[in-house]
């Protein structure tokens, strides 16, 4: 594992991506049920070192907005041996192995390639549109610095949340209420598709999973839901000293509009910056979230940090 972590790494400052990972980081991916790492994953070698990989996951549904399938690709080759068509032959490798999985997992359904764009004029995007593949979204990552002045009252501006509502830590019972509540919360969200158990319960028990600050809204006037009914939830990883990552924050669309997306990420800032782990926080938003997220992040004192490209291409 140490291997391909170093490769990404590598792959994360040369490209100016962001996206560090360690080996037990990676090693959760390997574990990943929609993911045989056998047949799933490449890599490419030079003596003892790894010069690239490419992995490939299909979901268990297909996305919301046409029913079509997501094939994802995911890879990279490492900048000292890039113009040697190594990336070429990774890309056939990954999209035969793609259009294989899906068919075997829907086979009735059609489906599509997606990939990571990369930065505006980056290698990987002259890449990707070399191969017939295009933008298809934006995606901004934000960033804000944590202080111990940080408060949800401050970070608020002293707006209250709704009575009859708790914001805490998620706890292990909670689980399948909060992948209920996300699955509600994102069906209009693009690209999405319905979480699939497996793959969630994977996700919230990685090593990564920073649940002590991460928070949930929890109605619990309501005895419909042992642990009352979830409203909203901001779900945190981390993967960088210091450095807190919001991988999920939603709310349900019969509760937006209440200002509970806001607290929930108030709560988690306010957690992070108490806890003395962390000097920032971050998180990744649809340039186009129909939800007007991007402004609801500045609010709580957020700023631009990166824009990156998520791009698609027929498998026609």
């Amino acid at each position: 594992m140490v291997p391909w972590a170093e490769l990404v790494n590598h792959l994360a400052v040369v490209d100016g991506t962001e996206e560090f990972y360690n080996a037990e980081d990676l090693l959760d991916e390997l574990n990943s049920p929609r993911m045989d790492p056998l047949r799933d994953t490449f890599a490419v070698w030079n003596d003892d070192a790894m010069i690239a990989f490419g992995t490939v996951r299909v979901p268990s549904h297909p996305d919301h907005h046409g029913g079509k399938v997501d094939v994802e690709l995911d890879g990279g080759v490492h900048s000292g041996h890039r113009g040697r068509g190594v990336g070429t032959l990774l890309m056939q490798k990954l999209e035969a192995r793609g259009r294989e999985l899906s068919v075997e997992r829907h086979p009735d359904l059609p489906f599509y390639f997606s990939t990571g764009g990369g930065l505006e004029q980056s290698s990987a995007r002259r890449f990707h549109l070399s191969r017939g593949y295009t933008v298809a979204r934006y995606f901004n990552l934000l960033t804000r610095d944590l202080s111990t002045e940080d408060s949800v009252s401050t970070i608020l501006g002293g707006r209250n949340v709704p009575p009859g509502l708790n914001i805490r830590a998620p706890q292990d019972a909670d689980e399948s209420a909060v992948m209920d509540a996300h699955a509600a919360a994102f069906v209009d969200h693009w690209g999405s598709a319905p979480p699939a158990p497996e793959q969630w319960h994977q996700n919230w028990i990685a090593g990564s999973s920073r649940t002590e600050v991460s928070r949930i809204a929890v109605d619990d006037a309501g005895v419909a839901a042992p642990n009352g009914t979830v409203l909203a939830y901001s779900l945190c990883g981390q993967w960088v000293t210091r450095k807190l990552y919001v991988n999920l924050v939603g709310t349900v669309p019969e509760a937006r509009g209440m200002g509970l997306g806001s607290a929930v990420l108030a709560h988690t800032i306010e957690a992070a910056a108490r806890s003395g782990e962390f000097d920032a926080i971050e998180l990744d938003v649809d340039s186009e979230s129909l939800t007007g997220a991007t402004r609801l992040y500045e609010r709580l004192g957020f700023t631009l940090k990166l824009t990156q490209a998520a791009m698609r291409r027929s498998a026609d």
